[in-house]
């Protein structure tokens, strides 16, 4: 296994030749991948802020229960590659379970957020052998911000619990604190 400082963050590529896997297509994925988790970032944020100030928090639950899947969606058919996000207690155990590998990330992102890490550096990416074949795999952390404790805290409005316990019967998602680590954003590129 070799590892490579790529971006400010650890890389850790498997053994490849070095003509399939060269360092300058590792920064090119890093960066692709780093565009891709703030492209969904930034248009769930801006569409969850707007709903929160249109149509308040009941109405925001439905954003985020429509809205950020069709974003995850369209950036993935844009790039070619899996966007999604993962929580570390989903509010949708059909759509936002971390597999094993976004498991290992999100422990250590808890960790470096514990040691008070910066969490703009929460970033992690890798290359894996799966039973499907080789993965560039990258992740982004998602601390709770402020906003988020409306419904993802332990304060829940009666109308919000009411609402989530509606649109997502098996929410496990509550209970956050503001700067706890609530989920990543997940990018998973096949290479060929």
């Amino acid at each position: 296994m070799r590892r490579a400082a790529i971006a400010g963050f650890a890389l850790i590529a498997l053994a490849f030749p070095a003509a399939a896997q060269s360092t300058a297509d590792l920064d090119a994925r890093v960066a692709g991948a780093q565009r891709a988790a703030g492209a969904l970032s930034t248009q769930l944020g801006g569409q969850l802020r707007h709903a929160l100030n249109t149509v308040g928090p009941v109405g925001a639950i439905e954003v985020c229960r429509s809205v950020a899947a069709n974003i995850a969606y369209t950036i993935s058919l844009e790039t070619g590659w899996k966007v999604t996000r993962v929580g570390t207690r989903v509010r949708d155990p059909i759509i936002g379970m971390p597999d094993a590998f976004e498991q290992k990330v999100l422990l250590d992102f808890a960790r470096r957020l514990d040691e008070g890490q910066n969490p703009d550096t929460l970033l992690h990416a890798e290359v894996v052998e799966e039973p499907q074949g080789r993965y560039f795999r990258f992740m982004k952390g998602l601390p709770t911000a402020e906003p988020c404790l409306t419904c993802h805290g332990s304060a829940l409005r009666d109308d919000v619990r009411a609402a989530l316990a509606q649109s997502y019967p098996h929410d496990r998602a509550t209970g956050y604190r503001a700067g706890e680590l609530r989920g990543a954003v997940s990018v998973k590129q096949k290479i060929e």
